[in-house]
């Protein structure tokens, strides 16, 4: 592990990237505006049970076989994109069907949906997103000494922090929305905020697909 200085400054760095809005964020500010706190803490919990999976791949070395085999980096990346795009698109459906409900008698009925669904979409979310498996390798072994003498281990500890960071930080995305939500700050908006996310889950998707991987382009 790291000294205080340098784990402190992996934590600051962490919180900073936590904190720009992606797939992962929106999916969980969405969930929660529809169903709510609980909706939005499942959507958090999923997507940092990917992150897990992430962290895992990349101590073990498959982030590295991502990062050199553009083969293995393809599939992945069409499968992720190919989730976003089904994601957003069944977010812009579901928003233009009916018009804006009560966003108190819509987070009752969409409290009926199994929590681990929500779950299951963080989760798919993150972990289809070869990008993350990218980014773990290329961001926790800078705090890793050279002469660590189980890079493994260390390399798992920081993604232990890193997870658990994100968990703090999607929860407050998560409560926040929750709270706009019950205080109406949103209310008869919610088919645009539908469009919206909709829109930038595709934009999102087309993104993925059509981006290189940055270890095989010097990028």
């Amino acid at each position: 592990m790291p000294g205080p200085h340098e784990l402190l400054l992996f934590i600051l760095a962490g919180v900073l990237l936590n904190l720009t809005p992606g797939p992962d964020v929106l999916y969980i500010v969405s969930s929660a505006l529809r169903g709510g706190v609980r909706a939005g803490l499942a959507a958090a919990v999923g997507v940092a049970a990917g992150c897990l999976v992430h962290v895992t791949a990349a101590a073990l070395g498959v982030s590295a076989l991502l990062a050199a085999s553009a083969s293995a980096f393809t599939l992945l990346k069409y499968a992720g994109a190919a989730y976003l795009l089904w994601l957003g698109a069944r977010i812009l459906l579901a928003g233009g069907a009916a018009p804006g409900p009560d966003l108190a008698a819509l987070a009752a009925t969409a409290g009926a949906r199994p929590l681990k669904k929500v779950f299951g979409g963080g989760f798919l979310t993150n972990v289809l997103n070869p990008k993350v498996a990218l980014f773990f390798l290329a961001f926790v072994p800078q705090f890793i000494a050279p002469a660590a003498p189980d890079k493994a281990l260390a390399f798992m500890l920081l993604g232990l922090v890193f997870t658990a960071n994100t968990v703090l930080l999607n929860s407050c995305w998560a409560l926040a929305a929750a709270w706009l939500a019950r205080r109406g700050a949103v209310r008869g908006s919610l088919r645009w905020l539908d469009r919206a996310a909709g829109c930038l889950f595709i934009g999102f998707g087309l993104k993925l697909a059509l981006s290189d991987n940055p270890s095989l382009t010097g990028g």
